[in-house]
């Protein structure tokens, strides 16, 4: 394989909703690219992307999938990335580290949720986007609908470069808008075409296309803005020179359309990325910080020093650990030792490859601008940033959405920790918006991701590679136990049945905190009566007694004790007599002062297409929730509430279902408030029945 530099290359994302036909669509590049001799099916399996076994299982795809070809003497570095929501982190992972992004839009379906999301990630972080309306060979198409959606979406400046002649089934005609041309592909699947100028009705609508098309390109250099308004028009030459720049700065965003599975269109829309596509010049500088200074460095792409950042992981059967990596300056090569800026470790890097799916090139260097991969780096996880030892700088992470989706495992088999451990660590490595926590709180191991098939999909990644077998629970919600008025006792533990004794007398009184204040403990003895020695006892039985509960086994917050007299014995009173003593004297005066139950409240934004606003309400209201405010964005609706953290398990799913796949929500903790008391009274009784069954 030959080396490119950075003019030469071509990194680009292909995003959208699932099931819109971007796996086809990088399928049909790899073929015309010459990298395939012949295209694969979602159905049968055998694409080249969708290769990992749960992407064959579930005809989805899961990862996001490097891989290159040449085209026109440049090289294409395409990552198929999914589409499903489950797997977002995948889709932003990829984003971070090309250069333009291929918006693909089903051309039944329209604009889905998966497109406005890619849509507002990719405007996010600033890169030029190209739009794709893809399968319009299937009935019913609708690309004039598509077309004004997609302008009212993401603004006016969407301009078809193209027009489908004959949309449906055996669709193989295009309107090329610069060229003045109809395209007419062959039916075999070759993506092979003929071109003859438009003419009658076509020749009309061409002409009026053209006009814009030019005043768009014109706005985007102003030395062709002047000859613009001089002559009147552009020459095709002039108009070529203005359209790259119109990419860039998106004062225009083109439009292709494409039959990705009968190879109709697709061929264009590749020449047109060799000749305008953004390169990695066009992102020559990127802004890191200064690994000692902390202050912003500029990593130019003519810098020498090398500069890389991993933005995948994955661990494969007899290969190992594989990290994807972009070089934003110098180069890369076999043997080459670089510093982990994110970890303070220093790398060896062995067998440099480019990708294809499963199969592997090797490769001696990789230059500034280029995309590839490396085996077996000992310490160096997604989102790292390696580079020259001369020239140590951090790049920004990529940052993944909270989790929104929760779960509790256990265990199927005793014995199984340490790969449950390791798996889950190995799991989050490779997927940074998969998330896992051993809490304490309500000991149980609560897994955290995008949605319910993100996290099964983890979970069988997990069995296959590590034998390990889990089932998911209902996560225990960690209520907290409080008082709401004033409290006290006198406990006697006293202990003679053969042997040493054991005496102690606790008196103590409690008091409500504020929420959030925790447990204070104080004493305020006096005299003789007890010893100070046996205060830390007192405490000791008091945060034990905290820590494990005493109406429903939940922590206990927000009081003050006081210990502020009791009694001891010469011989008798020690440590544990004092530890026990404290502990009941707590409990009774705990008792004594009209206890309760709190309960989490997490803050929830759900965002909603306007037509199910209603639905999503009245839903919230279902769970004891409030809402709490109101706000559009787009034309998407974001209400703001506060709900019950036990009302919200597998809450994802519940919008997804009410919205038909349109509706978002992300959560995160806001405080705890007090139980209503028929709740309150199940969550008691509950836990008791499982005390008694224990």
């Amino acid at each position: 394989m030959k080396e490119f530099q950075g003019k030469d290359i071509r990194n680009f994302v292909i995003v959208g909703h699932g099931g819109c036909g971007k796996t086809m669509l990088s399928e049909s590049m790899m073929m015309n690219g010459g990298e395939l001799t012949r295209m694969g099916t979602i159905e049968a399996g055998n694409t080249l992307s969708d290769y990992h076994q749960g992407e064959q299982e579930r005809q989805v795809s899961i990862h996001s999938t490097p891989m290159h070809l040449e085209w026109d003497e440049k090289k294409f570095n395409l990552i198929d990335a999914p589409g499903y929501l489950d797997f977002v982190g995948e889709a932003l992972g990829a984003l971070a580290v090309v250069d333009m992004a291929l918006v693909t839009i089903h051309a039944v379906n329209g604009i889905e949720v998966g497109t406005d999301q890619m849509w507002s990630k990719t405007s996010e972080i600033g890169i030029p986007k190209l739009i794709i309306v893809n399968g319009l060979d299937r009935e019913h198409t609708k690309f004039d609908e598509i077309l004004t959606s997609a302008r009212e979406h993401f603004g006016k400046n969407v301009f078809p470069m193209q027009l489908p002649v004959n949309s449906g089934p055996g669709f193989n005609q295009i309107v090329d808008v610069m060229r003045n041309e109809i395209v007419t592909y062959k039916t075999d699947g070759s993506g092979t075409y003929t071109e003859k100028p438009a003419d009658g009705e076509w020749a009309e609508k061409v002409e009026a296309l053209h006009e814009e098309l030019i005043e768009y390109v014109a706005e985007s250099d102003d030395s062709l803005l002047e000859k613009f308004f001089e002559e009147g028009t552009l020459s095709e030459d002039e108009m070529r020179g203005g359209i790259h720049a119109a990419i860039q700065n998106q004062t225009m965003i083109p439009l292709f359309c494409t039959a990705a599975a009968s190879n109709v269109g697709v061929q264009r829309l590749m020449d047109f990325i060799a000749k305008y596509g953004s390169s990695p010049v066009d992102r020559a500088k990127v802004t890191a910080k200064d690994f000692v200074s902390e202050k912003d460095v500029d990593v130019k792409l003519e810098n020498p020093e090398t500069v890389i950042q991993v933005f995948k992981t994955i661990s494969e059967a007899h290969v190992g650990e594989l990290s994807f990596f972009r070089v934003y300056s110098g180069k890369v090569s076999t043997g080459m030792d670089l510093y982990n800026t994110t970890r303070s470790t220093s790398e060896r890097f062995g067998q440099l490859f480019i990708i294809n799916g499963k199969s592997r090139t090797n490769v001696q260097t990789l230059n500034a601008g280029d995309i590839g991969a490396v085996v077996k780096l000992k310490d160096t996880h997604t989102g790292n940033t390696l580079c020259s030892p001369k020239f140590k700088v951090l790049l920004p992470e990529t940052n993944y959405p909270n989790p929104n989706t929760h779960t509790a495992i256990l265990l199927k088999a005793k014995g199984d920790e340490e790969k449950i451990s390791v798996g889950l660590s190995s799991m989050h490595e490779e997927d940074p918006s998969f998330v896992y926590r051993v809490d304490s709180e309500i000991k149980q191991t609560i897994i955290s991701g995008q949605g319910e098939l993100h996290l099964k999909i983890v979970l069988e990644q997990m069995k296959r590679r590590y034998g390990v077998e889990v089932d998911m629970i209902k996560p225990k919600v960690p209520y907290r136990e409080t008082i709401r008025a004033k409290g006290e006792s006198k406990y006697r533990h006293k202990k003679q049945s053969g042997g040493a004794g054991q005496f102690a007398e606790v008196w103590m009184r409690i008091e409500p905190k504020q929420r959030g204040e925790g447990v204070e403990f104080t004493d305020s003895l006096v005299g003789q009566n007890v010893d100070r020695v046996f205060v830390p006892s007192v405490e000791k039985g008091v945060n034990a007694t905290c820590n494990e509960g005493i109406l429903a086994g939940c922590r206990v917050v927000d009081l003050k004790v006081e210990f502020y007299d009791g009694k001891q014995h010469p011989v008798d009173s020690k440590d544990i007599a004092f530890q026990i003593a404290g502990k009941h004297a707590f409990r009774e005066a705990f008792l004594a002062a009209r206890p309760g139950l709190l309960e989490p409240i997490m803050n929830v934004e759900v965002r909603v297409p306007e037509d199910h606003m209603g639905d999503v309400m009245g839903d919230v209201s279902s769970r004891r929730g409030k809402i709490m405010g109101m706000d559009s964005e787009g034309n998407m609706q974001i209400i703001k509430a506060q709900i019950p953290q036990a009302e919200l398990h597998q809450y994802a799913t519940t919008i997804r279902s009410i919205t038909g796949g349109r509706g978002l929500h992300s959560e995160s903790f806001s405080h705890y408030d007090p139980m209503p008391k028929d709740h309150e009274k199940k969550v008691i009784s509950n836990y008791k029945k499982e005390k008694e069954e224990e």
